[in-house]
C-alpha cells in the first residue's frame, strides 16, 4: 500500500496522545515534517520518532515556511494546535493542495466554520473533523442499528461528561477564551455535542443550558435539555472540576431497545426488548482518526466527519451559550 506523505502540525499534548496510533500505522504512513512554534514539542516528537525507529523529518516552527519549502510534497495534515488557529491553518493547507485531517472543534464560530465548507468546495479537497466519535466503529455500528428502525423511533438521548478538566488546564491556552473560544463544554465537551447530535440523526429545535465558571474565565460545568425536531428529549450533564479521570457515558432509549456507547465511541452496548441486561455489540477494531481518514482518504468509506457536522457541533453550541448567557431561557436552534 502507498504511503501517504504526512505533515503533523501541533505537536503538543494532544499530538503526543494521537502519536502513538500513527506510529503504529508505518505501513500506510510516511511524516514528512513537523511543525510547531515550541521547539520542545518538536523535539519530544522527534525522540518518540526514533524510539518508535521511524525516520526523523525536518521540523518547522511556522507553518508558511513548511508549505512553502515542502507543499509539493505533502499529500495529507493532522492539524493539532489551539481551536483559535484552526480556521487559518485549514485554509492554507487545502489551498495549497493538500487533505485535511482537523481536530474539533474545527472553528471557533459559523462563520469560520462556513468558511472552512466553502475553501473545501473551492479547492476540491478532503476535509474530516477529527471527531473521535464520528470516526469510530461503535459509533457508526450505532447509527446503522437506529437508522435500520429495528429499535424503534428515539425518545430520550442522556449524555454525560466528567473531568479534572479545570485543573488539568489551569495556565494554560483551554482557559483563555480568545484562544479556546469555550471552557469545558467546548473542548472536552464537543465529542458530547458531537457524538449525540450524530446519534440523533436530525436537528436541534430549542434548547436551555446553565454554565457555571467554578472561578475560571471559561465554563467548567454545564447542564442542559434539549428538544429534537420529532420531539425526543436530550439531555446533557459536562462535570469538569471532578475526580483525575476522564470518560463519558452516552445512552440512546428506543421504543423496542436502548444503546449505551462513550463520546468517543471505545464501546456499544444494546439491551432489546425483552432482554435482562445490556449487551456487548461486537465492532472492528480500530487505531483511531488517523486510520479511518487514510481509510476515507483511498475511497474505502464515505466520509463519516465532514466539516458540516462540525458546522452543527458549533450551531449547537452557540444555541446552548446563548441560553445559558440568559440564564436558561429557551433558545431556538437555526
Amino acid at each position: 500500500m502507498k504511503k501517504t506523505r504526512t505533515a503533523i502540525i501541533g505537536c503538543g499534548g494532544m499530538a503526543q496522545y494521537h502519536l502513538k496510533n500513527i506510529l503504529k500505522q508505518q505501513d500506510t504512513t510516511q511524516i514528512v515534517a513537523l511543525c510547531d512554534p515550541n521547539p520542545a514539542a518538536l523535539s519530544m516528537t522527534t525522540e518518540k520518532m526514533i524510539q518508535a525507529k521511524w525516520p526523523t523529518p525536518p521540523t518547522f516552527i511556522a507553518l508558511d515556511t513548511m508549505l512553502a519549502q515542502l507543499g509539493p510534497e505533502i499529500e495529507a495534515v493532522y492539524i493539532i494546535t489551539p481551536h483559535a488557529m484552526h480556521h487559518d491553518q485549514a485554509v492554507a493547507c487545502l489551498e495549497a493542495g493538500i487533505d485535511v485531517l482537523l481536530e474539533k472543534p474545527m472553528a471557533m464560530n459559523t462563520s469560520e466554520a462556513i468558511s472552512l465548507i466553502d475553501t473545501r468546495d473551492r479547492t476540491g479537497r478532503l476535509l474530516v473533523i477529527g471527531f473521535q466519535g464520528s470516526l469510530s466503529p461503535e459509533i457508526r455500528t450505532a447509527v446503522k442499528l437506529l437508522r435500520s428502525g429495528e429499535l424503534g423511533e428515539i425518545l430520550n438521548i442522556n449524555g454525560m461528561v466528567w473531568q479534572a478538566w479545570k485543573e488539568i488546564t489551569q495556565g494554560t491556552w483551554r482557559q483563555q477564551p480568545e484562544l479556546s473560544g469555550g471552557g469545558f463544554m467546548f473542548d472536552t465537551g464537543a465529542h458530547l455535542l458531537n457524538t449525540i447530535s450524530d446519534l440523533a440523526g436530525e436537528p436541534f429545535v430549542e434548547v436551555s443550558a446553565w454554565f457555571n465558571s467554578r472561578g475560571a474565565p471559561v465554563d467548567i460545568l454545564a447542564a442542559a435539555i434539549g428538544r429534537l425536531e420529532s420531539g425526543a428529549f436530550v439531555t446533557f450533564n459536562a462535570c469538569g472540576d471532578t475526580i483525575d479521570i476522564c470518560s463519558s457515558d452516552i445512552r440512546v432509549f428506543c421504543r423496542d431497545g436502548i444503546l449505551q456507547t462513550g463520546m468517543w465511541g471505545g464501546y456499544l452496548n444494546l439491551q432489546r426488548r425483552g432482554e435482562l441486561e445490556l449487551k456487548p455489540v461486537e465492532c472492528p477494531l480500530s487505531l483511531g482518526p488517523w486510520q479511518q481518514f487514510l481509510a476515507v482518504r483511498r475511497g474505502e468509506m464515505a466520509n463519516p466527519s465532514p466539516p458540516e457536522i462540525g458546522l452543527r457541533m458549533i450551531r449547537l453550541w452557540d444555541a446552548l451559550r446563548a441560553s445559558a448567557q440568559q440564564g436558561g431561557r429557551p433558545v431556538a436552534c437555526l
